[in-house]
């Protein structure tokens, strides 16, 4: 095969988000670097993931639920109730972290258990029952107290100023490293064992899936016990990120994750899409929120602006390429 037609080769349809999104991330960059001096820097970019990684794990856990189809608006309020979690039962009682963490996990991904045994079991659409669990959730924060609750516990406080150092005099925090863990492990789970397979196939026809012999009863209850689990292990970076929990943390922190998803790439309608591409997502939502940071002069609120853009261009994207491939069909 000739170079000319290496080049020519079209790219395939699934891919363009990703490609979309990638250039849009890099667009960024270079016009926050040309517009401001200090913006060029290895630093700033480490720090996305910085004041991000909460939000990455949470949009992993996201991502299994959306390729299957679903949609899980909980994620915010476990991610909250699990700061509440942590820092009242450390505080208030004296629990030791080592115990409250894996407790706090164990809850989160319980919630999204019966959160997916019941959507699937009594056949009812995600959004009511996930929308159930987020005022649940939210509210269960309020019966622990309706202030925030600070943390001043040496483990927590270390962990929070903990700064690992890279080359260059670079550093990121011991909450990126988890982070990078986790989508590490989610990829190779969704590209390289049975489970992940199943999750594309329900996403994109669950009569065909069970028509195939998959187990799709026990497929939809785990992505909803791992998008909870992704929310409490979320709320406990958050806590470290904070170093109090409060009632009101991540309000709204469900929209951004499903927003990180769908300009990452991924079809709301499930069967396709890439964690590189949720990771994209979650990139580029950072640095909007740096550039206009930088900016000095905008409210803050047109970060939401812009994203509620970028939001539905992604999703106008995504119509027309699966229009598209209806019509070639």
């Amino acid at each position: 095969m000739s170079a000319n037609a290496l080049t020519a080769r079209p790219v395939r349809r699934e891919y363009i988000p990703l490609v979309v999104t990638s250039v849009l991330l890099v667009s960024l960059f270079v016009a926050g670097s040309v517009s401001y001096e200090s913006f060029f820097s290895g630093q700033v970019l480490l720090n996305l993931l910085i004041d991000n990684a909460f939000l990455l794990v949470v949009a992993v856990g996201m991502t299994f639920v959306v390729l299957t189809g679903g949609i899980d608006l909980s994620v915010g309020a476990v991610v909250a109730l699990s700061t509440m979690l942590c820092a009242w039962l450390v505080e208030s009682h004296g629990w030791p972290p080592l115990l409250v963490i894996p407790l706090v996990l164990a809850v989160g991904a319980g919630g999204g258990f019966v959160m997916g045994w019941v959507i699937h079991t009594f056949e009812i659409q995600p959004f009511i029952v996930t929308l159930a669990g987020m005022f649940l959730a939210r509210g269960l924060c309020y019966t622990i107290s309706i202030d925030s609750i600070s943390i001043t516990d040496p483990t927590f406080t270390a962990f929070a100023q903990t700064r690992i150092p890279l080359p260059g005099g670079l550093f990121v925090s011991p909450s990126v490293v988890i982070a990078v863990l986790v989508l590490a492990a989610a990829f190779v789970v969704l590209h390289h064992t049975r489970l992940g397979r199943n999750v594309y196939a329900l996403g994109g026809s669950e009569q065909s899936a069970l028509l195939m012999g998959l187990p799709v009863a026990r497929t939809k209850i785990t992505v909803y016990a791992v998008s909870g689990f992704c929310s409490a292990l979320g709320g406990v970076l958050l806590t470290f990120y904070m170093l109090s929990g409060y009632g009101l943390h991540a309000v709204g922190l469900e929209l951004d994750a499903i927003a990180a998803v769908v300009i990452g790439g991924t079809l709301l309608t499930g069967g396709s899409g890439y964690l590189l591409g949720t990771a994209l997502g979650v990139l580029v939502l950072g640095l909007i929120q740096t550039v206009i940071s930088f900016q000095g002069t905008l409210s803050s609120w047109w970060t939401r602006i812009v994203i509620g853009g970028l939001l539905f261009v992604f999703i106008l994207l995504q119509r027309l390429i699966s229009g598209a491939g209806r019509r070639r069909a």
